[in-house]
């Protein structure tokens, strides 16, 4: 990870997403250009926790040919440092302590984002995992819980920890995916801390990054549901990076995604009906994209069967039109949003 972080280019990561970010879907974004580094799905970590096998699958098996990093959640210092030794076992580049997860069953537990409200616990946490890891050693945070405030008294802390990258979204917890993102707080944390920091939150073009690049001057940036609606999002920033002309897809482009898509994550086993189901959480992002009236998307969340998922598909997509794939201002309800740390 060190020579990514060393090159000029910005250093692209794909955001940890839980119950996105497995295996299928990391060999699924390597064919469309791909992220420089993969995160995993959050492992959670407890006092009798176990690695859990689907997402150590990820690291294992890793198709990509790029580094992956583990990422961890939970709140038992010795449960941590516990897992993090056990991790450096496989063939990780980083470990990982998410401090940003702003999904209640998560928060309620004081992980994830929860941790925020109490930077006393933060700086023992990350004290106790820098002794244990001996590879890179990474952090992904928000601003605060309730209040941005709070960020100034978690710089100091994230600088004396020898963090080898810090990932800021800039949000609170409480914000969730609604509001603006605070780049200005990213820029803050640029000025702060000597590890390299890397951008995240609504990075949806290759404009779009690069203005959070010019924004912030951070070192890299880390994309989650834009690389599920646009997976070709990783190769449009190195285009842009190059002085390239830019990809543009089509809707026959974005129609053959949702094809991939649809069968690299549906295991053998798995029943129609629930595959159908389970393709409408990607569909909510992919959909933002598609059109302006949000006519698609109220299409897709009535279908049932796998038939009728793709007419409705191909009603909007079987077409030579450039789609440039970013969203429409659209408004999910909260039971459509991801459980679990992305973006």
């Amino acid at each position: 990870m060190n020579d990514l972080l060393s090159r000029p280019e910005p250093l692209l990561a794909l955001a940890p997403m839980q119950d996105v970010t497995d295996l299928p879907f990391w060999a699924l974004m390597s064919r469309y250009g791909g992220p420089d580094v993969y995160f995993t799905e959050y492992f959670r970590v407890h006092a009798t926790s176990n690695l859990e096998k689907p997402i150590l699958r990820s690291i294992i098996e890793n198709p990509t040919g790029r580094p992956a990093i583990a990422q961890l959640i939970g709140n038992d210092v010795a449960a941590l440092v516990r897992t993090a030794k056990e991790l450096q076992r496989y063939p990780v580049a980083a470990i990982d302590l998410n401090l940003g997860c702003p999904a209640p069953v998560v928060y309620r537990k004081c992980a994830g984002g929860g941790l925020l409200r109490e930077p006393d616990r933060v700086d023992s946490i990350l004290g106790a995992l820098r002794n244990a890891i001996s590879i890179g050693f990474t952090v992904k945070t928000r601003l605060g819980f309730h209040s941005s405030g709070v960020f100034e008294e978690l710089l100091p802390i994230f600088a004396r920890h020898s963090l080898d990258m810090l990932t800021v979204h800039g949000r609170t917890v409480q914000e969730m995916y609604r509001s603006e993102v605070h780049y200005d707080f990213i820029a803050r944390a640029v000025e702060a801390v000597p590890c390299p920091v890397v951008a995240n939150g609504n990075i949806y073009s290759a404009n779009k990054a690069l203005e959070v690049l010019e924004i912030t001057g951070a070192r890299g940036l880390m994309i989650g549901r834009g690389a599920i609606r646009n997976p070709w999002i990783f190769h449009q920033i190195r285009q842009q990076q190059r002085g390239e002309p830019i990809f543009q897809p089509r809707g026959h482009d974005v129609l053959e995604y949702i094809r991939h898509l649809y069968a690299a994550v549906r295991p053998p086993e798995v029943r129609e009906a629930a595959q159908v189901q389970k393709m409408k959480k990607y569909l909510n992002f992919i959909g933002l994209g598609v059109d302006a009236n949000g006519e698609f998307l109220h299409q897709i969340r009535r279908v049932t069967t796998e038939a009728e998922f793709f007419r409705a598909c191909e009603a909007f997509l079987d077409h030579d039109d450039v789609m440039p794939l970013e969203p429409f201002s659209l408004t999910l309800n909260p039971t459509d949003i991801l459980a679990g740390e992305h973006l």
